[in-house]
């Protein structure tokens, strides 16, 4: 019996100084379940694009089924308020936008959760810029034609956007703000729905995903007129910018990050991190994200806050500036 204890006592903390057993004691041999991954807007969106590629990965190289469950609704705040509130234990992840982790702050005097309080960053996935798309119903090619086409009709066309406070909806209200312009705002669910009510003709434009976009743009039912980057787009090449186009100033590159719910375990967290860097840069993954005219941008949970308060500190003057409020 003595030497059964002793067996015991000797090999149980020489076991747990292995890197396998190490894992295990600091994660709770994550995961050992379903996994899901909460995206805030609807099938098709580009977030939901990003999340089924990274969960068809982790699948295969953790053993474990990663689901993806969409929740759309309020701009993407729906869905990440459900992250906020579940479980801290690493089985749900979000994969949210620049709008309800970061501008809503600045928009709304109150929200039903603090991203920077209430979610913890764990990486930024992927950075894509915005398409000023329009109907070819406008017969506009260019947007300095498209500018003068409203500015002698204010009032009368709408654009489309994935909610209030994403960048599709900032992008445009910068556009307004810099060229004098009104164009009624109608938001949508998500960027399928927001090219969807272009082609059907109950909105005219949208600053939107190029994934949406320009699969209808090659299609010719749709026309590009320009990027929201400072310089041209190295997946559009053949797109100006607004800058070039003679609009200043309208610079709203959209990214995408995962996060959890604030009170996951440091270990598990980068864990976390680990896993989904590492889908983020296989080279299958990363090809089938630049085919959506995404670039992965993966790095460090501190790297991912950090970016988060600059874009905090970018976005205030220019929605103050613009006078955008949504209470």
């Amino acid at each position: 019996m003595r030497r059964r204890q002793f067996i015991t006592a000797t090999v149980l903390p020489l076991a747990a100084t292995l890197p396998g057993a190490a894992r295990a004691q600091s994660t709770g041999a994550w995961p050992a379940r379903t996994v899901r991954i909460i995206v805030p807007f609807g099938p098709g969106s580009t977030p939901d694009i990003l999340a089924r590629l990274v969960a068809d990965r982790m699948t295969q190289s953790l053993g474990q089924s990663f689901i993806v469950e969409n929740k759309a609704g309020a701009g993407g705040s729906i869905g990440t308020l459900a992250v906020a509130r579940a479980p801290a234990d690493g089985y749900t992840i979000g994969l949210s936008i620049t709008g309800p982790l970061v501008n809503n702050n600045i928009l709304y005097s109150k929200m039903a959760y603090d991203p920077f309080r209430d979610l913890a960053p764990v990486t930024l996935a992927a950075v894509q810029p915005s398409v000023l798309a329009v109907s070819p119903s406008l017969n506009v090619n260019s947007v300095a034609e498209l500018m003068a086409l409203l500015r002698a009709n204010p009032g009368k066309y709408n654009y489309a956007s994935l909610g209030a406070g994403t960048v599709a909806h900032l992008a445009m209200e910068l556009i307004k703000a810099r060229s004098g312009t009104y164009i009624v705002h109608i938001p949508y669910p998500s960027s399928p729905a927001a090219v969807t009510s272009i082609l059907a003709g109950d909105t005219q434009m949208g600053t939107l995903p190029p994934a949406a976009v320009m699969p209808q743009v090659r299609a010719g039912k749709l026309r590009a007129l320009a990027v929201t980057t400072g310089q041209r787009y190295a997946l559009l090449p053949e797109l100006p910018t607004f800058r070039e186009a003679g609009i200043p100033d309208v610079e709203a590159s959209a990214w995408l990050g995962f996060v959890v719910p604030s009170g996951v375990p440091a270990p598990l967290v980068e864990q976390l991190n680990r896993e989904l860097v590492a889908a983020l840069r296989e080279p299958a993954v990363a090809d089938k994200l630049r085919a959506q005219y995404m670039q992965p941008m993966p790095g460090t949970p501190k790297e991912f806050a950090d970016f988060m308060q600059a874009e905090l500190r970018r976005w205030t003057p220019v929605i103050q500036r613009a006078g955008v409020r949504l209470d």
